[in-house]
């Protein structure tokens, strides 16, 4: 059946990511439910001549899901089309929502992710094409535990890609693609029975986290912090599996609009009087944070943490063993700087793979330094010197920056950071030969440098 695909894709659309930091109007706006109407859309573009974007939930900070041609969203594409319980493995369509995963799927079926980025609003093509990530030493990034990836081409021709059946050079590529290779049609999660966490929140010195840094690393499944600018104080979490019943206490602070509002004013009134940043750092670590506290819940729910406010963000990967020089550095540039850091610097910890556009590509130990800038109110705050400062700190130790975060590298940066960048490059060309996939972030990553556009 051949559709009417001006009359499916929509003119006049504004894409807008979570963080409201880029937007874009693509010049044809799609929602498909079917594989017939992908393909359907990818000839259309080809005929002429247009380039595609696929879009997941849109929450990455970056203009990575921007374009000003074709956009494919994969909202509608998103059943859940098989789950094994014996084997324990999930398959999905690429726009199904790890969300509802979270929520109904997997919880009916007795099985969880096995690990989990701070947020779950990210489809399942999305969080692997990103390299999304969670915390603990003994665990990959999501995308190592992916079995089989169902992917179409710019031709309309559907591959099936797995580690040890099919097409499996092109496993490590497809794994972490930034959608580049294609349109993702399914994934199959590895997935294990459902469990609890029990994490531990307690405050601690920076120094005291750096001095130990692999006992706490290593001594519980999943270890991570934030680093409070402007003190030595730190919130530490440790989370384990664990056979007790959830037991969370409420908190009123966080639960209620009025905490919430009390929060974003401190941070918002720090935006006008800079001065008072290090003071409303220390006073909100003294009065919010400088508690321990247990709780055991479902594990989704301890993996997943409040992001609160619109915000930018630059996260960067680098080896383990550079962590306590890096911080140490961050630390000193904002104190010499008087910048006003506002909010807390989280630090977590992966452990190395074989992907090969992973962050942790080739590294045995991992760790992913992230700071953001806040905009309270939507106040826009000041944050380039400090974006520079800290690039220049990680890029000094070999850092890679994440893909779904906002960063200025290109080819010759990655070529020098990736060993296998050129591999999944020659990869890209053959199954996307015309480029129909790439948009400027994109062709700034494999070639053809561009400035984006797309900046609000």
């Amino acid at each position: 059946m051949t559709l009417d695909i001006r009359s499916l894709g929509k003119p006049g659309y504004k894409f807008t990511n979570w963080a409201t930091t880029y937007s874009c109007y693509p010049e044809l706006y799609f929602e498909p439910e079917t594989t017939d109407e992908i393909r359907q859309i990818l000839a259309f573009a080809q005929k002429k001549g247009k380039k595609v974007k696929v879009v997941g939930n849109g929450h990455s900070p970056s203009d990575l899901a921007c374009t000003t041609d074709f956009m494919i969203s994969l909202k509608r594409y998103n059943r859940v089309l098989q789950v094994d319980k014996e084997s324990r493995l999930v398959r999905v369509q690429g726009g199904c929502l790890i969300k509802d995963l979270n929520e109904r799927i997997l919880p009916a079926n007795g099985l969880a992710f096995t690990v989990q980025g701070t947020v779950s609003d990210l489809t399942a093509a999305g969080v692997i094409s990103t390299g999304t990530h969670g915390t603990g030493h003994d665990f990959g990034i999501i995308s190592t535990f992916v079995r089989e990836i169902e992917l179409m081409q710019a031709s309309g021709e559907v591959l099936t890609i797995s580690r040890d059946l099919q097409n499996t050079d092109l496993f490590p590529a497809a794994c972490v693609s930034l959608g580049a290779l294609g349109v993702i049609l399914s994934v199959t999660f590895k997935c294990e029975a459902a469990f609890n966490l029990e994490q531990t929140q307690f405050p601690n010195s920076l120094n005291n986290v750096l001095e130990n840094l692999d006992e706490y690393v290593t001594g519980s499944d999943h270890f991570r912090f934030f680093y409070f600018p402007y003190t030595n104080s730190t919130l530490c979490f440790n989370a384990n599996r664990t056979s007790k019943p959830k037991n969370v206490k409420s908190s009123w602070f966080w639960e209620t609009l009025v905490g919430y509002h009390i929060f974003q004013f401190f941070y918002w009134l720090g935006a006008f009087i800079t001065a008072l940043v290090p003071v409303v750092n220390r006073l909100l670590y003294r009065v919010i944070y400088a508690h321990k506290s247990e709780k055991v819940d479902r594990s989704d729910h301890i993996f997943n943490f409040n992001c609160l406010f619109k915000q930018y963000v630059s996260e960067w990967s680098i080896p383990r063993e550079k962590t306590s020089y890096v911080l140490k550095e961050i630390q000193k540039w904002i104190i010499d700087n008087n910048f006003p850091a506002h909010v807390p610097i989280e630090v977590r910890f992966v452990k190395g793979d074989d992907l090969y556009l992973s962050p942790a590509y080739g590294w045995k130990d991992t760790c992913y330094i992230n700071i953001i800038m806040y905009t309270p109110f939507n106040k826009i705050v000041p944050r380039e010197k400090y974006w520079k400062a800290f690039e220049k700190i990680m890029s000094d130790v070999g850092g890679r920056p994440h893909w779904a975060k906002d960063h200025k590298y290109g080819r010759e940066e990655f070529q020098n950071l990736y060993p296998q960048f050129d591999t999944f490059c020659k990869i890209r060309e053959r199954l996307d030969p015309n480029g129909m996939f790439l948009n400027s972030n994109l062709e700034r990553v494999f070639g053809n440098s561009s400035n984006s556009i797309f900046k609000v």
